[in-house]
């Protein structure tokens, strides 16, 4: 399929690119890998025409900011990302578009960088990369916790998705790892982390605060939607603690965004289609921690969907959802 459009497509700044060592394979790939995501100008739009991706949203890689303890440095590392973005979308304005990078240290400094970022660089909305880590290793925000609410509400008047990207978990809160540390990451601890980040969004009563925020996560839905009934059927047992006013598959289904990012599977993606909207599914690669060859052949043979949905899960939704200028 021609014309498709991917929004989990990183980058890295040479202060970040060091972060995503660990995921890019053997050793006897980092050069190449490292070429790949810093390029915003050859390579990458090769790879877009080959595999009929007409259209990115940039995002910085993971966990980059997030990792930074220090505030003031965060920021800094943040504004040079998003100058970059910028530069690269003014360079190829029919080829990119960027979701900020935000710094969580201070909810009202990322809220001020990213209405700067869209109000002023014209950028669609903001990827972060799961927990904030405070002035020490082991000071781990969260974003349902009521500090962020003056966050939310910037998201909320601006009126942006907001993907929440994978990380691992904090050494010190995972002991359940030890031993296994292949576990941490993308195979399993990725999706454990970012569900979990999810959910406690959903049971926060965010949505009930907000009730227009849209949500993004990749891979499938981070293993959710193969356990949204059950979560349901027995959170009518036990909901100590939970603050929404609506079951919370209810607020799933409206507020999240789900895309095939990292995860080409036609099982798992049939599982999510009977689960989630189809307005709210959309094809993404996860370049370059995935090919964006694999993605495109995996989602232009599939037969789980019908032509028609292709076209709209691989492009029309997402030109809804970041309100793009393209027909």
């Amino acid at each position: 399929m021609k014309g498709k459009i991917a929004f989990e497509e990183h980058f890295a700044i040479e202060e970040t690119l060091g972060d995503s060592h660990d995921f890019a394979g053997d050793s006897g790939k980092w050069e190449y890998f490292s070429k790949q995501i810093l390029d915003l100008d050859h390579e990458r739009i090769e790879h877009m025409d080959k595999t009929g991706i007409e259209f990115a949203l940039l995002s910085l890689n993971a966990p980059a900011l997030q990792k930074v303890l220090n505030a003031d440095e965060a920021m800094y590392l943040a504004k040079k990302a998003n100058e970059r973005m910028a530069r690269a979308v003014s360079d190829h304005p029919n080829r990119y578009a960027a979701l900020a990078a935000l710094p969580m240290h201070d909810p009202d400094a990322a809220a001020r960088e990213l209405t700067r970022c869209v109000k002023e660089l014209g950028f669609k909305g903001a990827l972060v990369n799961g927990f904030q880590q405070v002035d020490s290793p082991d000071n781990i925000k969260y974003y349902d916790i009521p500090e962020y609410r003056s966050f939310w509400a910037t998201v909320s008047e601006l009126d942006v998705p907001f993907y929440l990207h994978p990380r691992m978990q904090a050494p010190s809160q995972a002991k359940n790892y030890e031993g296994h540390p292949w576990l941490m990451s993308a195979p399993w601890g990725f999706a454990v982390e970012t569900s979990i980040h999810s959910l406690r969004l959903c049971g926060s009563g965010l949505f009930d605060d907000y009730p227009n925020l849209k949500i993004c996560i990749g891979h499938l839905g981070e293993n959710i939607p193969f356990g949204l009934w059950r979560i349901d059927a027995r959170m009518r047992f036990s909901p100590r603690g939970y603050r929404g006013n609506k079951p919370l598959g209810e607020y799933f289904k409206k507020h999240f965004h789900i895309t095939t990012s990292g995860n080409f599977n036609d099982a798992a993606f049939r599982c999510t289609l009977e689960m989630i909207d189809n307005d709210k599914v959309y094809f993404c690669a996860d370049y370059p921690f995935e090919q964006m060859e694999d993605a495109a052949d995996w989602y232009d043979a599939t037969d789980v969907i019908s032509a028609e949905q292709k076209h709209k899960i691989g492009r029309t939704n997402a030109i809804n959802l970041f309100k793009l200028d393209l027909k």
